[in-house]
Order: C-alpha cells, then sequence, then structure tokens
C-alpha cells in the first residue's frame, strides 16, 4: 500500500487532471431486477457486459493521460486497518440498520470485504424472518456507485462529504469519507455535515450539482438531490474564511431524472466555452439564478438573469455549445436524456464524453474541437496533446442508461492551476 501522497487540490472543473478516482462497474450492476431497479434510482437494468467494455474505454482513456485510482483497490487497501473496519461496520449498521456478523467478516481478507461492501451481501435464509423475507441481500449492492462523482467533492485542498438523498447512496458516502481519512495516499481534511452539532436533516448535496468554477466561484445546482438547506451549510462554511467567495445557485427541474443535477445541464470545456441544455440554461423559464457573496463573513444576495450571465459578471465570457444542436428542440431533449451536456474536461479545452450524442458532438466540431476516438488514443494513434482542443468519443449506448456521463463517472482529486 506504500506510495507517494496526493494533496487534495481542485480550483477548476478544467485544468489538467493529475489524479482521479474510477470505478469499474461490477456485479452490483447487475444484482437488480425490473422490479427493484427503479428503488435502486435506475429507470432501466443494464447489460454489465457491454457496460464493462464500454466502461473499459473509458477508463484506458484515463490511464493514458492521467493517474487513476479504482476505488475498490483504495477501499482494499483501508480495511486492511481493523478500526477502519469496526468503524465502516458501525456506520452502517447505524444508516442501515444492518449488522454484519463480526466473526463472518473478519474470516474475508479486505479484498473479498471491500467486494461484499460493494456488491452486496446475500441473504442467508437460516431462520423464519429471513426465510420469508422478499429481500435478496442482507446488505444491498451500490448500483449507482460508478458514478463516483456524487459522493464527495474536492473543493480546494478539503474535500466535502456528500449527504446523499436517497438512503439507497449514503453507503458511498461512507466509504468515500473512511477513503479520504484513512488511505495514506490522499492528504486532506474532510468536511461531513451529517457530523456537524447542529445538523439538519433537510441537507442534502451530491457532486453532480457542485462545479468548482474558480477557486473563488463555485456553482450548485438546486433540485431534487440538493436542497437550498445543503447550499446553505456549505455557505456557513465559507463565512468563517477571510477570502471573498461567490456561490451561484441554479434551480433545476425536479423532472424528468435526466435532470438530477446541475452536470447534465451545464458543463465547462475550456476557459472560455461551455456546455450547456438551452431551454434550463439560456432561455426564458422560470428556474431561478441567484449570486451569493461571502465577504469577510457578510453574505448578499441577489438574484440573476441566466447562469451565463452571472458567470460573466465574476469574469467567465463564455461560448455556449448547446446540447443536441441548434436546429431540433427534440433532439435536444433526447441527446440531454442521454448526457449529452455532461462531458468531464482532463485538460483546458480536451474533453471526454459519449459518441452516440452526434448532434452535440457535431455542433462541437464544427466549433473547432478535433473528435478523437477513444480507441486510437488507446492503440497510440493520436494523443490529446497534438491538438488545442479536442473530444475524446467513447461508446456508451449501455452506460448512459445508468443516468450519467463522463463526468458524473470521474471523482477528479487533483488538477493542475489554471492562470485566469
Amino acid at each position: 500500500m506504500t506510495q507517494d501522497t496526493l494533496n487534495i487540490s481542485v480550483n477548476s472543473e478544467i485544468g489538467k487532471l493529475k489524479g482521479v478516482i474510477l470505478h469499474t462497474p461490477g456485479p452490483e450492476v447487475e444484482n437488480m431486477t425490473p422490479e427493484n431497479a427503479e428503488r435502486a434510482l435506475y429507470s432501466d437494468i443494464l447489460n454489465l457486459h457491454v457496460a464493462q467494455q464500454e466502461y473499459s474505454q473509458f477508463s484506458s482513456v484515463l490511464e493514458k493521460l492521467t493517474k487513476p485510482y479504482q476505488l475498490k483497490n483504495l477501499l482494499g487497501d483501508i480495511l486492511q486497518n481493523n478500526k477502519v473496519r469496526i468503524n465502516l461496520f458501525e456506520k452502517i449498521y447505524k444508516n442501515e440498520g444492518v449488522e454484519l456478523n463480526r466473526q463472518t467478516m473478519d474470516k474475508l481478507n479486505n479484498v473479498e470485504l471491500a467486494t461484499q461492501l460493494l456488491e452486496g451481501i446475500l441473504m442467508s435464509k437460516d431462520n423464519l424472518t429471513a426465510f420469508l423475507s422478499k429481500n435478496r441481500y442482507t446488505l444491498k449492492p451500490l448500483h449507482n456507485f460508478f458514478f463516483t462523482r456524487d459522493a464527495s467533492i474536492a473543493i480546494n485542498d478539503k474535500v466535502l462529504i456528500s449527504k446523499m438523498a436517497n438512503k439507497v447512496r449514503v453507503r458511498e458516502s461512507i466509504i468515500m469519507q473512511a477513503i479520504f481519512d484513512s488511505h495514506p495516499a490522499f492528504s486532506t481534511t474532510t468536511i461531513n455535515p451529517y457530523e456537524n452539532i447542529s445538523f439538519n436533516p433537510n441537507i442534502t448535496i451530491e457532486g453532480g450539482d457542485v462545479l468548482v468554477a474558480r477557486e473563488d466561484v463555485l456553482i450548485i445546482g438546486i433540485g431534487s438531490r440538493t436542497t437550498p438547506q445543503g447550499i446553505d451549510y456549505i455557505l456557513n462554511h465559507f463565512k468563517g474564511q477571510k477570502e471573498k467567495m461567490h456561490i451561484i445557485v441554479q434551480e433545476l427541474p425536479r423532472e424528468p431524472e435526466s435532470f438530477i443535477h446541475l452536470d447534465m445541464v451545464f458543463t465547462f470545456l475550456d476557459k472560455d466555452k461551455c456546455m450547456i441544455y438551452e431551454p434550463i440554461i439560456s432561455h426564458p423559464n422560470c428556474y431561478q439564478t441567484i449570486l451569493i457573496t461571502v465577504d469577510n463573513g457578510i453574505v448578499k444576495i441577489k438574484k440573476q438573469h441566466n447562469l451565463l450571465n452571472a458567470l460573466k459578471g465574476l469574469g467567465f465570457d463564455l461560448k455556449p455549445f448547446i446540447c443536441g444542436g441548434t436546429s431540433d428542440p427534440w433532439t435536444q431533449q433526447r441527446e440531454q436524456w442521454h448526457s449529452g451536456a455532461n462531458f468531464f474536461a482532463f485538460a483546458p479545452g480536451k474533453i471526454i464524453g459519449y459518441e452516440r450524442n452526434i448532434y452535440t458532438v457535431d455542433e462541437l466540431s464544427k466549433g473547432g474541437f478535433e473528435i478523437i476516438r477513444a480507441n486510437d488514443i488507446i492503440k497510440g494513434t493520436k494523443h490529446p496533446d497534438d491538438y488545442k482542443t479536442c473530444l475524446v468519443t467513447i461508446e456508451g449506448s449501455e452506460l448512459s442508461r445508468g443516468g450519467g456521463g463522463a463526468r458524473c463517472m470521474t471523482m477528479p482529486i487533483c488538477r493542475e492551476n489554471i492562470n485566469w
């Protein structure tokens, strides 16, 4: 487990990526049926074999470009520490009401235990209560964890532990805090709203809603997954610092489910470029944009015309690219549904996303982005360093059905600073 320690540092959405946490989808993705898919926050069940092939493209590209950390390996590492094991068991029991059998767990090595905490523990039908139970699992699988973005958020040099909106995902946050608090590979301080003495049960915050635009500017979506109380928690944290901080709040529709997070309608592509879902971000609508400024403990809150206008007032003059293109609102809706606005920047002007969203890809191509297929990078025939701006496309017909894109599947932990 010996390795160099990485200082957590994320001051933008686009700085050159130096470290990222990934989780290759495993059997937990298939450990569901159509009957319980909705409870697992899926609208459909995925074909694991195809999803893993597509994810392999994605992770193989990132392996060529940066240092990826696999979540399962990190979890296995910290489970070698008995105190970490016990603490995790206690938190899981408190959250899920599932008391893990210590004797059984202690017989598992750290890799086997990490596997069970991610993929679920089958219920032993050795008593009448269990025999009559309709549940297949004592400890439910973490179906959504390959979207590593949501459970924790690197903001500058600290990590905010998400308070997930749905109980089925809370174990993800518990695991991420254990990793950042215990793994020697990372140096940071975690902030967990659940551990605050004045914890408000209405607080929810998820990583897909939080964009670090600049070290002094956050953009946070408010909707079905992140609440006003969650944003107030972040706001209160910044009240205690001397540096001025800006939080732009963007209201989101609560349905359909493709609008669950801000990064499904807005992502940064470069210092001066972004991807938007036009009906929510720039067209007149009922969804408010609000600017909160914290300066030496003093809070000012003002309504803004829209998100792009609010960013321009803070020094971001962004050219918007339109998800789904500009010719047909139906196409915009279809491609937004399949994460057509959800891009991940691994360097300024260098992004990765699904090739299936052909109208969005065409918009980027017409706007000067070189379109590179993932396999060309994996084979070494092309490299992003050879282009000023580029889009690396991955196959995503199956992954996108899970309800997220490239940004959702990445938890960046270190980026180079941007010279604004």
